[in-house]
Formats: C-alpha cells, sequence, structure tokens
C-alpha cells in the first residue's frame, strides 16, 4: 500500500491550497480516507474524512468552513481543499487509511507534504 500525496507549498493567510492523495495497491473506495496534520511540538491530529461512498465527510472544529474534502473513484485520490488558510494551519500533512480521525486505527500513511501559512 503506498499514499501519495502531493499539492503543498508557502502561502499568505487567507489563501487556498489543495492537497492531493493518490493510493496505489489499495482501492480508497473500500476504505475510509483521511487527513491529518502535525505541527512541530505538536502531536498528530485528525483534520478530515471522507466515508466509503464518498457522501459523508468530518472536519475538526479549526478547519470547520475552510476546508473541503472530496474523492474521485475513477482516480483512487482523495483531495483536501483549503482555504482562508491560518498561520496555526502551518503543518505537515498527511493522508492516512483507517478509522474516522483514530490514529490507532490508521493502516498505511503517505510520506506527508508541508504546508506553511506564512506573511
Amino acid at each position: 500500500v503506498q499514499l501519495v500525496e502531493s499539492g503543498g507549498g508557502l502561502v499568505q493567510p487567507g489563501g487556498s491550497l489543495r492537497l492531493s492523495c493518490t493510493a496505489i495497491g489499495i482501492t480508497s473506495n473500500y476504505y475510509t480516507m483521511n487527513w491529518f496534520r502535525q505541527a512541530p511540538g505538536q502531536e498528530r491530529e485528525g483534520v478530515s474524512c471522507i466515508n466509503v461512498r464518498g457522501d459523508s465527510a468530518w472536519y475538526a472544529d479549526s478547519v470547520k468552513g475552510r476546508f473541503t474534502i472530496s474523492k474521485d473513484a475513477a482516480k483512487n485520490t482523495i483531495y483536501l481543499q483549503m482555504s482562508d488558510l491560518k498561520p496555526e494551519d502551518t503543518a505537515i500533512y498527511y493522508c492516512a487509511v483507517g478509522g474516522c480521525a483514530v490514529l490507532e486505527s490508521v493502516r498505511a500513511w503517505g510520506q506527508g507534504t508541508q504546508v506553511t501559512v506564512s506573511s
């Protein structure tokens, strides 16, 4: 199982980024897919997850209304559209397969992509 992320970078406060995660070796339609993040000196935390059918999602309170998770079953890819970014969103973002926002249930991790929000 391999999860390949892309789309991170440096953005100014209020800006937007879209992260992508392509699953190789598994079919994302069979699993709940997640985005986690880890800021320096902090624990890894759940940001968002999307269910198998792609018709239900969960968001952490800190990103609700600003981030949107979606999936493209044909491309075996999930996305995280991030808008109105804030400096506190700065972190390494990880794609993961497992129960929604439950670290202990993660079966596979992506390599991570850095998101930096700074003026």
